[in-house]
């Protein structure tokens, strides 16, 4: 395989080297489960009767 077709083979040869940085999916990760749990503390009541009241439709 030539390696000036492939540009991860390219950026390989240089030598970056990435450790330190924090990846996107992390910060993501993050972030999300930091937006969950501030709305669960925020609105657990309400949460609680909508699903109480979605199971009762149920029965």
């Amino acid at each position: 395989m030539n390696p000036l077709l492939h540009p991860l083979a390219r950026l390989s040869r240089h030598g970056h080297d990435d450790r330190g940085d924090v990846p996107g999916w992390v910060l993501v990760t993050v972030m999300t489960a930091g937006l969950c749990a501030a709305l669960y503390g925020i609105a657990n009541d309400q949460l609680s009767q909508l699903l109480t009241d979605a199971l009762n439709k149920v029965k």
